[in-house]
């Protein structure tokens, strides 16, 4: 039975500002660009998110939303050096890792033996630490699979902890909105929702041949989540492959120099997601893919040392000049020398 902990730094940027400027305590904080230009929220508080303020939305919105908000600046090696900290931390536990960005991680902690080997009792662990030594805090949730665990971290947020036992699964994702589970985007819940599926427990009665030939291989991978079935595994720095992010357009782009100044977003977000990048293994190869309104897809890719900005810019140019027509997708990502281990898990006759 596998042990997964997912732990969520709450409001990292904007919390790490607040601790270190007392003055900045109970006012609404925002992390990003200003407002004055075409700056976009990074992240933002609590206090901030009570006005509608929310990550990825454009600072001059948040500024309407909330006339009093603070915008600070991002200072991302300042954010990267708490993250050191924090993932040091998680190296007392296991050394199954995946960090997903600089403020969360999954954990695998089957074979950990500490804490009596519980992952509840490492999760309050690590939280527990994380605010003794930084002053941060955390929320994690705990589950048998890596979909529960992330989606229960979020559940009593903030610096909370959510368990989610094995005979528990199913009541608990019967209550998801279909729109929780993981890879659902805006499309595909409105799909299921023109077919009246608007939470788990009404896909759970949908057959699966009806699935398949409504979504395909997806219609499978849909059948599977909401009965709590999701074997990936934890990929620890020693055998994660890539690593990349894209974003999908309302709208078919014609002009593709309008996408430039979304690939410098995704690439910030990249380098957020990488965090320390030792840490992770040395980056082999960098590469840039797009999807065009006909569904053919296609990539550039060259060999580089650490995250190469310009040659990025560069291998997007020449898909640009090779494939002119316009594009519904545009990605962003970097690939790791192949170095996967076997991870060997056992029974273990503790508390969950």
């Amino acid at each position: 039975m596998r042990k997964i902990i997912h732990v969520d730094m709450d409001c990292f940027y904007a919390a790490i500002e607040q601790r270190d400027d007392p003055s900045l305590a109970n006012l609404p904080v925002a992390v990003g660009g200003n407002p004055q230009s075409r700056g976009v929220i990074c992240t933002c508080n609590y206090e901030a998110r009570r006005f509608g303020v929310h990550s990825a939305m454009p600072s001059a919105q948040a500024a309407r939303l909330c006339p009093d908000l603070v915008f600070i600046r991002p200072n991302l090696a300042k954010y990267k050096q708490e993250s050191i900290k924090i993932r040091e931390i998680f190296n007392q536990y296991t050394d199954r890792i995946e960090p997903l960005s600089l403020d969360e991680a999954y954990l695998d902690t089957t074979d950990s033996d500490q804490c009596q080997g519980s992952a509840t009792w490492i999760a309050q662990s690590i939280c527990q630490n994380i605010h003794k030594q930084t002053g941060l805090t955390a929320s994690a949730g705990v589950a048998r699979s890596k979909f529960l665990a992330k989606i229960a971290s979020d559940w009593n947020k903030p610096a909370g902890l959510k368990v989610i036992l094995p005979h528990e699964e199913l009541s608990f994702i019967d209550r998801l909105p279909v729109k929780k589970l993981y890879g659902v985007g805006k499309v595909m819940a409105a799909k299921l929702e023109s077919m009246d599926i608007f939470y788990c427990f009404e896909l759970r009665q949908v057959p699966l041949n009806i699935l398949l030939k409504k979504f395909g291989k997806t219609g499978k991978y849909l059948f599977d989540l909401c009965r709590g079935i999701d074997e990936r595994e934890v990929e620890s720095r020693s055998s994660r492959k890539s690593l990349s992010v894209e974003t999908t357009f309302d709208e078919n782009i014609s002009q593709w120099e309008t996408c430039e100044s979304e690939l410098h977003q995704l690439i910030s977000q990249l380098s957020r997601r990488l965090g320390d990048p030792q840490k992770l293994g040395h980056i082999r190869k960098v590469y840039v893919k797009v999807k065009q309104e006909n569904f053919s897809l296609h990539t550039a890719e060259s060999i580089s040392i650490g995250l190469d900005v310009p040659l990025i810019i560069a291998l997007f140019k020449r898909l640009r000049k090779q494939y002119p027509s316009p594009i519904r997708l545009l990605g962003v990502g970097v690939k790791f020398p192949e170095n996967a281990g076997m991870v060997k898990h056992k029974q273990l006759d503790i508390p969950f």
